[in-house]
């Protein structure tokens, strides 16, 4: 008993300190004159935006040939399935005299879908050495090429009667997107000034979105979603690339790799001028000089080290879970049931491909707001807000749709929740997750944080791809009650764990959660290994002796 009062006073005791703590910060910042008014600092964000016109250009063609490639090849087997499913039929009746079983076609069916995330893992394993030795820009240009080969191989699959070549250009199309869900990213964060780091960061997220819009449009049959036009809506990913690989040599390379990785820093001054204007920007060019004096003696540290860091356990943790739960999420539960809603609500069925749009439409301009109000609202907010509003509506969901066979304005309701879900989604935890990467690691830590977050991405969606549809049959609306608990711990463990790190270095980051938790390492964990100084806590090789 007296064991359970000493728990709970510790625990009271703990969120009357995060309390004082965030009161204290609220009014530093009121003291320093920096509580703004939160529309005057987004508009105020897109002014600088527009101040360097070549980093809008580079946000645009990287994210054409980016994480639009990633948007558009999740979502794009959906409209031709029907198409895809006969040819595989059709292949193994001239093959072998013997049309397929339903079971059969199904797990064929499956594999297809599937192999994507195997070669998305590959890829985003072999990105990690291609950028360290080719660049960023260079290791996007070649990746294109498997883009095109791929699209090329769908292309030709009906005409060659071969459901072979679907599953290699799957495959191809999953190692393109893997190299480019780690390296685009990283790209634009260190091409960006500090103050505009996050707004070029999240715009992943807009164009991860655009793609998949862009899948949805394209598969009616109106346009290539017909049974003589599928090929070309396979191969669409095929034209995107050839876009990049004629555009992306208009641009320089990432100003941050060029002076810490290769240390040209006569290229690092001409690559800053060009991409961000007239402005001045001696002090972000003081502190990559710094972090390039600090790290001239650190070699690229490996995954393996990377987890083995005491300094940035807090870090890497952080890192984790949040790539766990942007799989476990529920957001594809949510996709999955909009067709149902949709159905119950009256909705034709020829007609639910173009109410799809809406869904679409909703995470588009869902993601840009987030882009443009991630500067000034912080990462935290929006993480902590967009997981907590998905877990409410999660909740309603599972209530609204139990009840929408019994209630006939029910299904409207649950056509409100699905929208206010993805917009929650699209506002916060799409955007800022895949950002945090390249703000949390130094350049030496940078390419393990990437390759372990990926890995995580990869897997998941794999997993998540297979089991999902075992969920929902036995669970049915009742799967989004595990999501809710996911949905609800990360923002629980992001409101306690995490500070905010918008406008921060990553040194400064990694400060701030030593900072946040040096109570923790006091108690358990010793601040530093032993024999090292304190100069250990930013990742630094220190050859200081006690």
């Amino acid at each position: 008993m007296d064991r359970s009062r000493a728990s709970l006073f510790a625990l009271v005791h703990d969120w009357a300190s995060m309390y004082l703590e965030w009161a204290e910060s609220e009014s530093a910042l009121k003291e320093r004159g920096q509580d703004k008014d939160i529309t005057s600092a987004m508009a105020k964000q897109s002014t600088s935006l527009l101040e360097c016109p070549l980093l809008v250009a580079a946000v645009f063609i990287t994210g054409i040939g980016g994480t639009f490639q990633y948007g558009f090849n999740i979502a794009v087997m959906t409209s031709p399935s029907l198409f895809i499913k006969e040819l595989v039929n059709t292949t193994s009746t001239e093959r072998y005299g013997l049309p397929l079983e339903e079971w059969q076609l199904t797990l064929i069916w499956s594999f297809l879908v599937s192999i994507f995330c195997v070669g998305g893992l590959l890829g985003s394993l072999l990105a990690v050495q291609m950028g360290k030795k080719y660049g960023r820009k260079q290791c996007l240009l070649m990746n294109n090429l498997v883009a095109i080969v791929a699209a090329v191989l769908m292309i030709l699959s009906k005409r060659a009667v071969s459901f072979e070549m679907i599953m290699v250009a799957r495959f191809l199309y999953g190692v393109n997107t893997g190299v480019i869900l780690t390296v685009h990213p990283m790209y634009l964060v260190e091409s960006a000034p500090k103050n505009l780091r996050g707004t070029v960061g999240v715009t992943t997220a807009t164009f991860s979105s655009l793609g998949k819009f862009f899948a949805q449009l394209l598969g009616i049959k109106e346009l290539l979603g017909t049974e003589d036009l599928w090929v070309w809506l396979l191969g669409f990913s095929g034209f995107v690339a050839l876009f990049q690989l004629f555009t992306l040599p208009l641009l320089p390379e990432s100003p941050r790799y060029l002076l810490l990785n290769r240390g040209d820093q006569e290229g690092f001054e001409r690559a800053v001028k060009r991409l961000w204007g007239s402005r001045d920007y001696s002090v972000e060019t003081q502190e990559m000089l710094q972090e390039k004096i600090e790290l001239q003696d650190i070699k690229i540290h490996s995954v393996m080290e990377l987890l083995q860091s005491r300094p940035l356990r807090w870090v890497v943790l952080t890192v984790i879970v949040n790539f766990v739960t942007i799989q476990l999420c529920g957001i594809n539960a949510v996709y999955l049931y909009s067709t149902e809603v949709f159905t119950a609500a009256g909705i034709p069925k020829n007609q639910l491909n173009y109410v799809a749009f809406g869904t679409g439409l909703c995470e588009v301009i869902s993601s840009v707001i987030c882009a443009v109000a991630v500067g000034s609202i912080g990462r935290k907010k929006l993480l902590i807000g967009g997981y907590g509003c998905m877990a409410v509506t999660q909740m309603l969901l599972t209530i609204t749709l139990n009840l929408q066979d019994h209630v006939k304005w029910m299904p409207y309701c649950s056509i409100v929740l699905i929208f206010l879900s993805i917009f929650s989604f699209s506002c916060g935890p799409s955007g800022v997750t895949m950002s945090l990467l390249a703000e949390f690691f130094t350049q030496s830590y940078k390419p393990a944080g990437y390759a372990l977050a990926c890995s995580i991405n990869w897997v998941g969606l794999f997993v998540v791809g297979m089991v999902f549809p075992l969920l929902v049959k036995h669970l049915e609306s009742y799967c989004f009650l595990i999501f809710l608990f996911f949905t609800i711990a990360l923002a629980t463990f992001v409101g306690i764990n995490v500070p905010e790190t918008n406008n921060l270095s990553p040194l400064e980051i990694q400060e701030a959660f030593r900072k946040m938790h040096s109570k923790t390492e006091k108690g358990g964990w010793p601040a530093t290994p032993c024999g090292t100084t304190d100069n250990e806590i930013h990742g630094l090789k220190c050859q200081t002796k006690l």
